[in-house]
C-alpha cells in the first residue's frame, strides 16, 4: 500500500513537470492517462486512440489504476520530451500537428504516424519521400456540384507548376479542373460534409470561393493526401517569398475559418426580408462568405471586414427598424460604406459571431490585405466593392473607398 501510494504520487508530481503537463499528442491540458509502453502522457481522448495501436502502446489511468514500480520508473526515464525527440524527430515543416479540438481522423493518423510506422524517427523514409514527388495522387469521393452524389474523382498535386488537378476518369487526358496553389485552402469539415474523414477544399474561381468536398474511407489516405497540399503549398509560398523563413509561412499554407453557422440577413436598405444563409468567417482573409446551404459549390456573396482604424465596428441589434425574420438575436456590423444586419437564433450563436466579428476587427490590416482589397478594385471595381447575390437581389458593398493607400 505504501508502495502504491508513493508511485501515485511520483505520478501525479511528474504529470506537472514541463513537457509532460501536456497531452503528448494533441497538446490538451493536464493529461491523466500514460501510455507505459511509450512512456508519455497523454489525454482521455488520445488514450482511447492508444488502444487501438495493437502491440505498440498500452495505457493507464495514473489516478485510478494501479502502476508497478517498474512502470513508474519507466515513466521517470522517458516522458513527454524524451519521447518526442525520438518520435518526432523527422516532423517535416509542412507536416500538420493536431490540436485538441482538431477532428479525430488527424489525431488518430498522427497517433498511428507517429507510434506505429515510426514516420518520423529518421529509421524508414519510404512514407516522407512520397510528400516530395513531383507528383502525388490520390483516388477520393467528390462531391457533385450541384447534387449530393459523391462520385470517385483522380486528384493530382504538382510541385513542378504549383497546381491541384483532378480528373472524372482514370485515362481521362484532360483535367476536369487545374487549381493554382496561389489562393487555395483545405482544412478538414467531418460534420459539415457528413463523413469522419470530410475534407474541405476552397480556392478562387472567377472571382467566387469555389468549394470542393471530398473524403476517403481510409483515414491514412485522406490525412496524407491533405499532408500532401500542405507540402506543396509550402514549397509555392517558398517560391513566392524566397526570404522568408518557414516558421513566417506555416500559419500560411492552410487555415481554419473562425467561425462558421446559419445566420439570418437583409439588404442594404434593411426594408427587404431576412433569408437565412450559410456564414464562413475567415481571419486571414478578413472574409465573411454566405452560401444558401453548407455544402453549396460556390459562394453568393462575400463582405469584407476592415480594422477598427478604418470604421468597422460591431453591436448588438434589435431589429426593430428591419423586416423582421424568424430569429431575433441582432448583430449590427458598422462599416464606412453601409451597416449590415444579421440576425442569430440562439443568444449563445450572437455572442459567439460578436466575438469572432471583434477578433477580425481589431486585428490591424496588413499589406497583404491592402494589397489584395486594391488588387480586386483595380481588376473588376463592380466585383471588388459590390457583390450582387443575383440579378434582380441588393446590393452588398465588400470595403469602402475610404481605404488607406499602399
Amino acid at each position: 500500500m505504501a508502495s502504491q501510494s508513493r508511485n501515485d504520487k511520483i505520478l501525479l508530481d511528474l504529470v506537472q513537470q514541463p513537457g509532460n503537463n501536456q497531452c503528448a499528442d494533441c497538446a490538451a491540458p493536464e493529461p491523466d492517462w500514460a501510455s507505459y509502453t511509450l512512456g508519455v502522457f497523454v489525454c482521455l481522448n488520445c488514450s482511447g486512440m492508444h488502444r487501438n495501436l495493437s502491440g505498440v502502446s498500452k495505457v493507464k489511468s495514473i489516478r485510478l489504476d494501479y502502476w508497478e514500480d517498474s512502470l513508474v520508473q519507466f515513466m521517470q526515464e522517458r516522458g513527454n520530451s524524451v519521447a518526442k525527440a525520438f518520435f518526432e524527430k523527422c516532423v517535416p515543416a509542412f507536416y500538420y500537428r493536431p490540436q485538441q479540438h482538431d477532428c479525430i481522423v488527424l489525431k488518430e493518423q498522427w497517433i498511428h504516424a507517429k507510434y506505429e510506422r515510426r514516420e518520423f524517427t529518421g529509421e524508414n523514409n519510404k512514407f516522407l519521400q512520397t510528400y516530395n514527388f513531383d507528383l502525388f495522387e490520390s483516388t477520393l469521393w467528390k462531391k457533385g456540384r450541384d447534387n449530393k452524389q459523391f462520385l470517385k474523382r483522380i486528384f493530382v498535386l504538382s510541385q513542378k507548376d504549383f497546381t491541384l488537378r483532378y480528373f472524372t476518369k482514370e485515362d481521362s487526358k484532360v483535367p476536369k479542373a487545374i487549381i493554382s496553389m496561389k489562393d487555395l485552402n483545405a482544412h478538414f469539415q467531418p460534420e459539415k460534409i457528413g463523413h469522419p474523414h470530410g475534407l474541405q477544399i476552397s480556392y478562387l474561381e472567377d472571382e467566387r470561393t469555389r468549394n470542393l468536398f471530398v473524403y476517403h474511407e481510409n483515414g491514412q489516405i485522406i490525412v496524407s493526401f491533405f499532408n500532401a497540399i500542405r507540402a506543396t503549398r509550402l514549397a509555392y509560398l517558398l517560391k513566392k517569398h524566397p526570404t522568408l523563413q518557414h516558421s513566417d509561412l506555416i500559419p500560411q499554407i492552410t487555415t481554419h475559418c473562425l467561425k462558421e453557422g446559419y445566420m439570418e440577413k437583409t439588404g442594404p436598405t434593411q426594408r427587404e426580408p431576412f433569408k437565412k444563409r450559410w456564414f464562413t468567417l475567415c481571419s486571414v482573409n478578413r472574409k465573411l462568405l454566405y452560401c444558401k446551404s453548407p455544402l453549396d459549390a460556390t459562394d453568393l456573396g462575400a463582405v469584407f471586414i476592415g480594422s477598427q482604424d478604418h470604421g468597422y465596428s460591431v453591436s448588438e441589434s434589435s431589429g426593430r427598424c428591419t423586416r423582421s425574420g424568424r430569429w431575433h438575436c441582432g448583430i449590427a456590423m458598422e462599416t464606412p460604406s453601409r451597416q449590415f444586419v444579421f440576425m442569430c437564433e440562439q443568444e449563445q450563436e450572437r455572442r459567439e459571431w460578436m466575438e469572432a466579428f471583434r477578433k477580425v476587427i481589431s486585428q490591424p490590416m496588413t499589406p497583404e490585405d491592402y494589397a489584395s482589397t486594391m488588387t480586386l478594385f483595380h481588376q473588376t471595381p463592380s466585383r471588388a466593392f459590390q457583390i450582387k447575390e443575383a440579378p434582380s437581389l441588393p446590393i452588398l458593398f465588400l470595403a469602402s473607398l475610404q481605404m488607406k493607400p499602399l
